[in-house]
């Protein structure tokens, strides 16, 4: 029995050398993968209940493994659109054509609605910077301050760094507010693919440099009011920017899990109750942050090797 158990051992021995991995590196990677398609099982199920239209991206940032739903439609984006201005704000500071200290005075014709900070301050008399403007916009979505920067950094550059990264549907074309060129059916677009790829290569240092970077990050996560961090624990870190228009709730960013960092990206569309559109949203954030936290955990014992690939 002994001799038995002995050439068993041998066997499986030579078999996890000539694959290369061992039967437990193998049953990892299967249980990993597993955690995929139960996330996929459950997306695709508040997507079913959801009385409107949704597109998701999720992205492994250790790994590239990727989930999609509709990931190739296309979106209103509302504020998320912001996300693109803050980059090329970033990225033409690092070119040297302005400085996050370059100060702007506030001016009476800059105010359009939903501007909470902007409309209290005194025009012709208050100065702040630009990165002040850039925080206004993320924190509050202020809208004077968004047009602001649109103006600065000029809508053609903003799209320009976006034909830079390939990214050939997300498109920053009208200012906010801007009523006129609503009608005219000139909004601002992307896909949750591509808002995916904008925040992987920021996160990824192919846009601007290391310290930029971090303090691009450190502005996107300003603390706010949005959905893909609405119902994950307080101590989870990310950074992100929601977006609101009529039958419309969108949230694009990245949830900082220790060791396990994702993209996430939620865009929903002819949403009948605007609140069940933002729940979803919440729900998608909740579940894929539910299976990341598990690989962090399993991680730190050594349990998981990457599998490559996720569901899709």
């Amino acid at each position: 029995m002994k001799h038995l158990i002995c050439i068993v051992c041998l066997v499986a021995a030579s078999f996890a050398q000539t694959t290369g991995r061992s039967p437990l590196t193998a049953t990892a990677a299967e249980k990993q993968k597993v955690l995929w398609q139960k996330l996929e099982s459950t997306i695709n199920d508040i997507d079913q209940h959801l009385d409107g239209v949704m597109g998701v991206s999720i992205e492994d940032l250790n790994t590239g493994a990727q989930f999609f739903l509709h990931e190739s439609e296309v979106f209103a984006q509302a504020s998320s659109i912001k996300i693109a201005v803050l980059a090329d704000l970033y990225l033409q500071a690092q070119q040297g054509k302005l400085k996050l200290t370059d100060r702007y005075t506030v001016q009476a014709s800059d105010l359009v609605p939903d501007s909470d900070i902007m409309g209290g301050l005194t025009p012709g008399v208050t100065r702040i910077t630009l990165r002040d403007l850039a925080t206004m916009m993320v924190a509050v979505s202020d809208n004077s301050a968004t047009n602001v920067l649109i103006d600065r950094l000029g809508m053609e550059n903003v799209n320009a760094m976006l034909d830079s990264l390939g990214l050939a549907h997300t498109r920053l074309r009208r200012k906010m507010m801007d009523l006129d060129a609503v009608k005219q059916g000139r909004e601002n677009i992307s896909t949750p693919r591509e808002m995916m790829m904008l925040l992987d290569a920021i996160y990824r240092e192919k846009v601007i440099n290391k310290e930029s970077t971090t303090d691009f990050f450190k502005v996107l996560g300003t603390n706010k009011d949005s959905w893909i961090p609405r119902d994950l624990p307080a101590d989870v870190k990310s950074a992100n920017k929601p977006g609101a228009l009529e039958g419309v709730r969108n949230d694009s960013g990245i949830v900082f899990v220790e060791g396990r960092p994702y993209v996430i990206c939620v865009m929903t569309a002819f949403l009948t109750n605007e609140r069940e559109g933002e729940q979803a949203i919440s729900n998608v954030s909740f579940t894929a942050w539910r299976m990341f936290d598990r690989l962090s955990r399993a991680s730190e014992y050594g349990r998981v090797v990457s599998p490559g690939n996720g569901s899709r």
